[in-house]
């Protein structure tokens, strides 16, 4: 399958690498990482300024109709700087599940203002007793025209910036609903948590929260089509990310190993080095390939569930090895938490455990392969 990016593509991309490396510098990630918000809102008015943020919604959402494929790109390169800016959040688990599901009214309320860079979006997807999104312990009763909403959401992105999060709850027997809710609405307590990158997350609890009936989103009775649909592109756009945090890890070690001499030669010259450098390539071109073809048939409406899970699985797996031998082959320096190959470690493994490791990606492949054959 031919990977080769298109002209509008390859403008796409370039223009978010350049956006995003005239604004992360070094130290403006220690003054972002160093404040309370862990959002750094000057390049997030930059992407938007730039179309970048609504180019996956439709023109009528205020987008420019392009794919989640496109998104993907903008996210590899957010991945490359590890920026922190809530784009995974805001286009892939909050925008798009609208703009696909959302009424005319909800898509030009909660759309338009998300295009032009003035609101943050989010999704609950993970509860205490389990990570994949599947399990579902929130609950929404019918309140007349109203629904109220009682549960417990955790590790939940950009909830503390958010202007609305998109909260699964069940609704009655087998029966999911997708609600959209207001994170400073009566009965919602956020409390913070630290993600392992650093990110700021949110504990979500929920006691008797009402939600008016204009912000279901879909019919109440049959959301699991929208959490299934939406934690499947939150997967690929964690693969994409962590494409582009693993893919410059491995070049920042190839560039310290061609200069860091030992013995009168650069370390990078010996087998071993060679070797453990040539096996993490191998990892970021399998990263790539796989999330690539998952985030692609996305984009494309083609049948998914497989690739998503394997280019999890090699999100997981091979970004670990990467990171791993990165900070090997930096030697002592790989381990200092104030050197920037750090920043990569933690992003890495964060995504690594974000809706499932390695070890459940393939047990739900091996699920969906068993359910294939009958």
């Amino acid at each position: 399958m031919d990977f080769a990016l298109n002209h509008e593509q390859e403008q796409l991309r370039d223009l978010a690498q350049k956006i995003l490396a005239d604004h992360i510098t070094q130290e403006r990630l220690r003054a972002v990482e160093s404040g309370t918000e862990w959002f750094d809102r000057e390049t997030w008015s930059a992407l938007a300024r730039a179309n970048l943020v609504g180019l996956a919604f439709s023109e009528d959402s205020g987008g420019s109709g392009l794919s989640l494929f496109e998104a993907g790109l903008v996210l590899e390169q957010i991945g490359r700087r590890v920026a922190p800016v809530p784009y995974l959040t805001t286009v892939v688990m909050g925008g798009l599940p609208i703009d696909r599901f959302g009424s005319a009214e909800q898509k030009s309320r909660l759309l338009l203002p998300v295009a032009t860079g003035d609101t943050v979006l989010t999704a609950a997807l993970i509860e205490p007793a389990g990570d994949d999104g599947a399990a579902l312990a929130t609950t929404a009763r019918k309140d007349g025209a109203a629904w109220r909403l009682d549960g417990v959401k955790t590790s939940v992105p950009a909830a503390h910036v958010a202007e609305r999060v998109l909260v699964p709850a069940t609704t009655g027997k087998g029966a999911v609903g997708m609600f959209v809710v207001d994170p400073h609405a009566k009965g919602v307590e956020l409390q913070r948590q630290k993600g392992t990158s650093g990110e700021r997350l949110s504990l979500m609890v929920l006691k008797d929260v009402a939600v008016d009936a204009s912000d279901v989103l879909g019919d109440p009775q049959n959301g699991r089509e929208i959490l299934d649909w939406t934690v499947e592109r939150t997967l690929a756009g964690l693969c994409m990310t962590e494409l582009g945090v693993a893919a410059e890890a491995l070049r920042m070690t190839a560039e310290y190993t061609s200069k860091r001499e030992q013995f009168g030669k650069p370390v990078g010259s010996f087998q071993a080095v060679g070797q453990r450098a040539a096996d993490a390539f191998i990892d970021v071109e399998a990263i790539r390939m796989t999330a690539y073809q998952a985030i692609w048939r996305l984009a494309q409406g083609l049948p998914s569930s497989e690739e998503v899970r394997i280019a999890k699985f090699w999100a997981a797996e091979g970004g670990h090895r990467v990171t791993y031998a990165a900070q090997h082959l930096h030697g002592g320096i790989g381990v200092d938490v104030d050197y920037p190959l750090h920043r990569y470690y933690v992003w890495s493994k964060q995504i690594e455990l974000t809706l499932g490791s390695a070890h459940p990606q393939l047990v739900k492949l091996g699920a969906l392969l068993a359910a294939r054959q009958g």
